[in-house]
């Protein structure tokens, strides 16, 4: 066994980095192997066995979802302390696969085009080199594996289930959370952050104009729901422009509009679909009331009805300050200051890590890896059937994953 003195200074910052380095050919196995079999929604049991099956390798025990096919273990350190959750997000999405690599889906109609196979890769490889250096814990690290973040609200299901709790499901006193997700955006190996808002909530609009069919040659005889649907989507646009302050970004798109069968009949009704993304909790609230005033006046002027569904999505993911102060620094000592990338601005995607943050002080940081053959400005981004993530980054997530839990639970050496 390893001496404290010993484990500690196996964690230095360079030292971590080169074992990520070494173990990063077995990592690539296992995302690709992931990659090949990719899986959608809250329900994943083949990516659900790979995770179980690495960690029991480790020596640690698996400890299944019941109401989703999550995974979680605990690396039990060798002295008393905190506990902070590393987490990766499981699920692919619903789209064929033409990046044309050796490991493409095998599944049609679904890809892992978010990396969430690396994600579940590197977050398997930093269990290893925790598992290793056990000695130099004091605390716990719970780590999070997660079906569902593509619109399946999966974070809120194992937080249901009681991720945050002592028990079968999870770890009490939680004082951290760090996530970290891939992105080509960024040069390979970079890692891009933020405090405060890094993503955005994400609410869905559905709305039902209703009017009175009719022939097209008499519409006075109708009650045509086509012009106040168009009436709706631009005072929408309007109203967002003169309500919502610049300075804190609000992005409301009407992506879809269907109605009526051809050309010489009016339709009874119009459906209209659209989000609301926002990067503070109370622009979320401002939008919603803002939204269902608009439809009703909308709807008063032109004498139809419009019935409005307003979904709740993710909210806002914020970072901690502190925290995302605190990986910073750890990126910077691992990749170097000239790769750590500060973000002007959020991303007005959303995450359903957000849950988490809400509960216990974290930050998710991204990943960059873009190839360095693909120009920055066409470069397949996260989403596409063609994008494709530069797998030697993974060994700076392995690295920053395990430095981030070293780091907070160092204790004395």
């Amino acid at each position: 066994m390893t001496t404290g003195a010993e484990a500690a200074r196996a964690t230095a910052p360079h030292l971590l980095r080169a074992a990520a380095e070494a173990i990063l050919p077995g990592v690539v196995e296992v995302r690709r192997r992931l990659h090949r079999r990719p899986e959608i929604g809250l329900h994943l049991p083949q990516t659900q066995a790979v995770i179980a099956e690495a960690l029991r390798a480790l020596g640690l025990e698996p400890r299944v979802g019941g109401s989703t096919t999550s995974v979680t273990t605990v690396i039990e350190g060798a002295r008393p302390g905190p506990t902070i959750l590393l987490r990766a997000d499981m699920d692919g999405l619903p789209l064929t696969e033409d990046t044309g690599l050796g490991f493409a889906s095998e599944v049609p109609g679904a890809m892992h085009a978010c990396g969430h196979d690396t994600h579940v890769a590197m977050l398997l490889g930093a269990a290893r080199l925790l598992a290793e250096r056990r000695d130099a814990l004091a605390g716990r690290v719970l780590l999070m594996f997660q079906p569902g973040e593509e619109g399946y609200h999966g974070a809120r299901f194992m937080l249901d289930e009681g991720l945050l709790v002592e028990g079968a499901h999870g770890a009490g006193g939680v004082e951290r959370a760090v996530a970290i997700h891939i992105s080509t955006r960024y040069p390979s190996a970079t890692i891009a952050l933020r405090p405060g808002p890094l993503l955005a909530s994400t609410d869905a609009i559905r709305a039902t104009v209703r009017g009175r069919g009719g022939h097209a040659s008499a519409p006075h005889l109708a009650l045509d729901p086509i012009p106040t649907a168009a009436e709706l989507v631009l005072a929408l646009q309007a109203a967002v422009s003169r309500s919502v302050d610049a300075f804190d970004p609000v992005v409301l798109t009407i992506a879809r509009i269907s109605g009526g069968t051809t050309n010489n009949i009016i339709p009874e009704r119009v459906e209209i679909e659209g989000t609301i993304r926002t990067t503070s909790p109370e622009n979320r609230a401002l939008m919603r009331d803002l939204v269902r005033r608009v439809a009703a006046g909308v709807a008063a002027a032109q004498g139809t009805e419009i019935d409005l569904e307003i979904d709740e999505g993710y909210p806002v993911t914020l970072c901690d300050p502190d925290v995302t102060a605190w990986v910073r620094g750890l990126a910077a000592e691992l990749a170097g200051e000239a790769a750590v990338l500060d973000m002007a601005h959020p991303i007005m995607g959303g995450e359903d890590f957000s849950y988490v943050t809400q509960r216990v002080p974290g930050m998710m940081a991204f990943l960059g890896a873009r190839p360095a053959s693909e120009d920055p400005a066409t470069a397949p981004q996260n989403h596409s059937n063609l994008v494709v993530f530069d797998e030697p980054s993974m060994a700076l997530g392995v690295a920053l994953y395990a430095a981030a839990a070293i780091d907070f639970l160092g204790g004395d050496a």
